[in-house]
Protein backbone atom coordinates (compact mmCIF):
# COMPACT_ATOMS: atom_id res chain seq x y z
CA UNK A 1 0.00 0.00 0.00
CA UNK A 2 2.98 2.34 0.41
CA UNK A 3 3.45 2.47 -3.37
CA UNK A 4 -0.24 3.27 -3.82
CA UNK A 5 -0.01 6.08 -1.27
CA UNK A 6 3.16 7.55 -2.80
CA UNK A 7 1.74 7.57 -6.32
CA UNK A 8 -1.47 9.23 -5.16
CA UNK A 9 0.47 11.85 -3.17
CA UNK A 10 2.66 12.68 -6.14
CA UNK A 11 -0.33 13.07 -8.47
CA UNK A 12 -2.23 15.23 -6.01
CA UNK A 13 0.94 17.27 -5.44
CA UNK A 14 0.85 18.14 -9.14
CA UNK A 15 -2.82 19.08 -8.83
CA UNK A 16 -2.10 21.42 -5.92
CA UNK A 17 0.89 22.87 -7.71
CA UNK A 18 -1.21 23.67 -10.78
CA UNK A 19 -3.72 25.54 -8.62
CA UNK A 20 -0.90 27.58 -7.09
CA UNK A 21 0.63 28.38 -10.49
CA UNK A 22 -2.74 29.58 -11.82
CA UNK A 23 -2.97 31.89 -8.79
CA UNK A 24 0.53 33.23 -9.61
CA UNK A 25 1.94 32.18 -6.24
CA UNK A 26 5.69 31.99 -5.70
CA UNK A 27 7.67 28.80 -5.18
CA UNK A 28 6.73 28.69 -1.49
CA UNK A 29 3.03 28.89 -2.32
CA UNK A 30 3.38 26.19 -4.95
CA UNK A 31 5.23 23.94 -2.51
CA UNK A 32 2.65 24.50 0.24
CA UNK A 33 -0.40 23.86 -1.93
CA UNK A 34 1.24 20.86 -3.55
CA UNK A 35 2.15 19.38 -0.18
CA UNK A 36 -1.20 19.90 1.55
CA UNK A 37 -3.05 18.55 -1.48
CA UNK A 38 -0.93 15.43 -1.50
CA UNK A 39 -0.88 14.83 2.25
CA UNK A 40 -3.98 16.54 3.66
CA UNK A 41 -6.42 13.66 3.23
CA UNK A 42 -4.00 11.18 4.76
CA UNK A 43 -3.31 13.49 7.69
CA UNK A 44 -7.02 13.77 8.46
CA UNK A 45 -7.51 10.01 8.25
CA UNK A 46 -4.50 9.17 10.41
CA UNK A 47 -5.40 11.66 13.14
CA UNK A 48 -8.98 10.32 13.25
CA UNK A 49 -7.86 6.68 13.59
CA UNK A 50 -5.10 7.51 16.08
CA UNK A 51 -2.08 6.79 13.88
CA UNK A 52 0.01 9.67 15.19
CA UNK A 53 2.27 11.22 14.26
CA UNK A 54 0.85 10.63 10.77
CA UNK A 55 3.18 8.74 8.43
CA UNK A 56 2.92 11.75 6.14
CA UNK A 57 5.03 13.59 8.74
CA UNK A 58 7.18 10.79 10.12
CA UNK A 59 8.08 9.11 6.81
CA UNK A 60 10.22 11.31 4.55
CA UNK A 61 9.03 9.47 1.42
CA UNK A 62 5.47 10.78 1.75
CA UNK A 63 6.47 14.40 2.15
CA UNK A 64 8.97 14.06 -0.69
CA UNK A 65 6.39 12.60 -3.09
CA UNK A 66 3.88 15.42 -2.54
CA UNK A 67 6.52 18.16 -2.51
CA UNK A 68 8.14 16.79 -5.65
CA UNK A 69 4.81 16.88 -7.48
CA UNK A 70 4.36 20.53 -6.57
CA UNK A 71 7.91 21.57 -7.47
CA UNK A 72 7.85 19.74 -10.81
CA UNK A 73 4.73 21.74 -11.61
CA UNK A 74 6.47 24.98 -10.64
CA UNK A 75 9.33 24.43 -13.06
CA UNK A 76 7.47 22.65 -15.86
CA UNK A 77 3.99 24.20 -15.65
CA UNK A 78 3.82 25.38 -19.30
CA UNK A 79 4.28 21.82 -20.49
CA UNK A 80 2.04 20.42 -17.77
CA UNK A 81 -0.74 22.89 -18.61
CA UNK A 82 -0.72 21.61 -22.18
CA UNK A 83 -1.28 18.16 -20.73
CA UNK A 84 -4.37 19.24 -18.74
CA UNK A 85 -6.52 16.34 -20.03
CA UNK A 86 -3.82 13.96 -18.86
CA UNK A 87 -3.66 15.73 -15.49
CA UNK A 88 -7.41 15.22 -15.10
CA UNK A 89 -6.80 11.53 -15.64
CA UNK A 90 -4.06 11.51 -13.01
CA UNK A 91 -6.31 13.40 -10.60
CA UNK A 92 -8.98 10.73 -11.03
CA UNK A 93 -6.34 8.05 -10.46
CA UNK A 94 -5.20 9.81 -7.30
CA UNK A 95 -8.79 10.06 -6.06
CA UNK A 96 -9.34 6.34 -6.64
CA UNK A 97 -6.08 5.25 -5.04
CA UNK A 98 -6.45 7.50 -2.00
CA UNK A 99 -10.08 6.56 -1.37
CA UNK A 100 -9.27 2.86 -1.47
CA UNK A 101 -6.06 3.18 0.54
CA UNK A 102 -7.89 5.21 3.20
CA UNK A 103 -10.69 2.67 3.51
CA UNK A 104 -8.26 -0.25 3.73
CA UNK A 105 -6.17 1.41 6.42
CA UNK A 106 -9.26 2.29 8.45
CA UNK A 107 -10.33 -1.36 8.22
CA UNK A 108 -6.90 -2.50 9.41
CA UNK A 109 -7.36 -0.30 12.48
CA UNK A 110 -10.57 -2.11 13.39
CA UNK A 111 -13.21 0.32 12.16
CA UNK A 112 -16.56 -1.01 10.97
CA UNK A 113 -17.71 -0.89 7.34
CA UNK A 114 -19.46 2.48 7.49
CA UNK A 115 -16.74 4.44 9.34
CA UNK A 116 -14.06 2.86 7.15
CA UNK A 117 -15.95 3.88 4.01
CA UNK A 118 -16.35 7.44 5.27
CA UNK A 119 -12.65 7.66 6.12
CA UNK A 120 -11.87 6.43 2.63
CA UNK A 121 -13.91 9.35 1.30
CA UNK A 122 -12.14 11.76 3.67
CA UNK A 123 -8.76 10.49 2.51
CA UNK A 124 -9.71 10.90 -1.13
CA UNK A 125 -11.13 14.42 -0.98
CA UNK A 126 -9.49 15.90 2.13
CA UNK A 127 -6.34 17.23 0.47
CA UNK A 128 -8.35 18.87 -2.30
CA UNK A 129 -10.66 20.53 0.22
CA UNK A 130 -7.70 22.00 2.11
CA UNK A 131 -6.14 23.14 -1.18
CA UNK A 132 -9.32 24.89 -2.33
CA UNK A 133 -9.92 26.57 1.03
CA UNK A 134 -6.36 27.94 1.08
CA UNK A 135 -6.85 29.11 -2.51
CA UNK A 136 -10.09 30.89 -1.59
CA UNK A 137 -12.25 28.67 -3.81
CA UNK A 138 -15.35 26.58 -3.23
CA UNK A 139 -14.01 23.03 -2.68
CA UNK A 140 -14.29 20.80 -5.74
CA UNK A 141 -16.25 18.25 -3.74
CA UNK A 142 -19.04 20.82 -3.17
CA UNK A 143 -19.31 22.19 -6.69
CA UNK A 144 -22.43 21.29 -8.62
CA UNK A 145 -20.55 20.76 -11.86
CA UNK A 146 -18.14 18.22 -10.36
CA UNK A 147 -19.17 14.67 -9.47
CA UNK A 148 -16.33 13.93 -7.07
CA UNK A 149 -17.46 12.62 -3.70
CA UNK A 150 -19.86 9.94 -4.96
CA UNK A 151 -17.25 8.06 -7.05
CA UNK A 152 -14.82 8.25 -4.13
CA UNK A 153 -17.45 6.91 -1.74
CA UNK A 154 -18.27 4.06 -4.12
CA UNK A 155 -14.64 3.01 -4.41
CA UNK A 156 -14.11 3.17 -0.66
CA UNK A 157 -17.24 1.10 -0.06
CA UNK A 158 -16.17 -1.54 -2.55
CA UNK A 159 -12.76 -1.75 -0.90
CA UNK A 160 -14.39 -2.39 2.47
CA UNK A 161 -16.69 -5.05 1.03
CA UNK A 162 -13.78 -6.74 -0.71
CA UNK A 163 -11.81 -6.81 2.52
CA UNK A 164 -14.76 -8.29 4.39
CA UNK A 165 -14.96 -11.03 1.78
CA UNK A 166 -11.23 -11.77 2.25
CA UNK A 167 -10.48 -11.11 -1.40
CA UNK A 168 -6.83 -10.57 -2.43
CA UNK A 169 -5.69 -7.04 -1.68
CA UNK A 170 -4.41 -6.44 -5.20
CA UNK A 171 -7.78 -7.42 -6.65
CA UNK A 172 -9.60 -5.18 -4.18
CA UNK A 173 -7.41 -2.20 -5.01
CA UNK A 174 -7.66 -2.66 -8.78
CA UNK A 175 -11.44 -3.13 -8.85
CA UNK A 176 -12.40 -0.53 -6.22
CA UNK A 177 -10.00 2.15 -7.45
CA UNK A 178 -10.98 1.34 -11.05
CA UNK A 179 -14.64 2.02 -10.31
CA UNK A 180 -13.80 5.41 -8.80
CA UNK A 181 -11.43 6.36 -11.61
CA UNK A 182 -13.75 5.37 -14.47
CA UNK A 183 -16.81 6.94 -12.82
CA UNK A 184 -14.97 10.18 -12.12
CA UNK A 185 -13.61 10.43 -15.68
CA UNK A 186 -16.95 9.64 -17.29
CA UNK A 187 -18.63 12.25 -15.09
CA UNK A 188 -16.03 14.84 -16.09
CA UNK A 189 -16.21 14.10 -19.81
CA UNK A 190 -19.99 13.72 -20.04
CA UNK A 191 -20.95 16.47 -17.59
CA UNK A 192 -22.66 14.24 -15.02
CA UNK A 193 -23.61 15.96 -11.76
CA UNK A 194 -25.05 14.87 -8.44
CA UNK A 195 -28.85 14.95 -7.97
CA UNK A 196 -30.35 18.26 -6.86
CA UNK A 197 -33.55 19.08 -4.98
CA UNK A 198 -36.39 18.98 -7.52
CA UNK A 199 -37.78 22.44 -6.84
CA UNK A 200 -34.30 24.00 -6.75
CA UNK A 201 -33.51 22.53 -10.16
CA UNK A 202 -36.78 23.84 -11.65
CA UNK A 203 -36.29 27.36 -10.25
CA UNK A 204 -33.02 27.94 -12.12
Amino acid sequence: MVIVDLLAMFVFGISGGLTAVRMRLDIVGVAVLGTVTGLGGGWLRDVLIGDVPPPGLSDWRYLTAALLGGLITFFLHPAINRLQPLINVFDAIGLGLFSVAGALKATEYGLGPMPATILGLVTGVGGGVIRDVLAGEVPTVLRRRDLYAIPALAGAGLAVVGTRLDLPTVLVVVVAAGVTIVWRLLASWRGWTAPEPFHAARSE
